[in-house]
C-alpha cells in the first residue's frame, strides 16, 4: 500500500525529459509508480529521441523519490483490476494498452480501500475518466458507513497551477517556456492559451498566498 501520489508514464516523461523533476517533486513531493509504468518510462525514453534525458533522471530519482510498486498479483489489486477493466488481471496484464494507467489506478484505489487518500497523477482522458469512476465509488462508500479513504486526481496542468508564482515557476514568461517544452513532449496538452496557466487572477492568488 502506498500513501504517495502515484504517477503516470506520461506525465513522469514529460516533467523528466525537461529536467524539472525538481518542480514536480515541489508540489507532489515523493512520489510512487507501478513497475508497469517504470517499464514504460525507460522504454520510451530509449525509444523516442523526445525523451532521451528521462531515462536518467529517473533512474536518479528510484527508489528514494520515486518508490516503484509491484504489479505482483495480489487478491487486492486482482479485486480491483478485475472490476474496472472486466477482465482477469493475469489477462489484463499481458495486454500493454492503457495498462500503466490501468496500474496507477488499482495501486491508489487498493490504498484507498485501505482508508489512504492518495493523489494520482494522470493526464489520460480515458484514464482520468477511469479514476474519476473510482473516486465517486469511494464517496459512495463512505456515505455507507464504510471505513475507506478517498482519490484526489491531478494532472500536468494542475502541477503548473500549484507551482505558479513560486521557486520553479517565478513569472509567467517561465510558466510559457516550460509549458511549451512540456508541450513539446505531450500533444494531447492544449495550447497554453486554452489553460488558465497565464490568466491574471492565478498569478494574483499565488503571489497573495506567497
Amino acid at each position: 500500500m502506498t500513501t504517495r501520489p502515484v504517477i503516470d508514464a506520461g506525465p513522469a516523461l514529460g516533467f523528466l525529459a525537461i529536467n524539472k523533476e525538481r518542480l514536480l517533486i515541489s508540489v507532489l513531493g515523493r512520489l510512487s509508480a507501478p513497475e508497469t509504468v517504470a517499464a514504460e518510462v525507460l522504454r520510451k525514453s530509449r525509444s523516442d529521441g523526445r525523451f532521451r534525458a528521462a531515462e536518467a533522471v529517473w533512474q536518479k530519482l528510484t527508489p528514494n523519490w520515486i518508490e516503484i510498486l509491484p504489479d505482483d498479483v495480489t487478491p487486492e489489486l486482482s479485486a480491483v483490476v478485475a472490476r474496472i477493466t472486466r477482465l482477469p488481471m493475469r489477462q489484463r496484464m499481458k495486454e500493454s494498452k492503457d495498462l500503466g494507467e490501468t496500474m496507477v489506478i488499482a495501486h491508489a484505489v487498493v490504498a484507498a480501500e485501505a482508508g489512504a487518500t492518495v493523489t494520482v497523477l494522470i493526464d489520460d482522458g480515458a484514464g482520468a475518466a477511469m479514476a474519476t469512476s473510482e473516486r465517486r465509488r469511494l464517496e459512495r462508500l463512505r456515505l455507507q458507513g464504510r471505513p475507506v479513504g478517498g482519490l484526489r486526481l491531478v494532472s500536468t496542468l494542475t502541477v503548473l497551477e500549484r507551482a505558479a508564482g513560486g521557486k520553479h515557476i517565478p513569472d509567467r514568461a517561465t510558466m510559457r517556456t516550460i509549458y511549451t517544452r512540456l508541450r513539446d513532449h505531450d500533444d494531447g496538452l492544449p495550447p497554453i492559451e486554452r489553460t488558465g496557466l497565464l490568466l491574471p487572477e492565478l498569478w494574483v492568488a499565488r503571489t497573495r498566498a506567497r
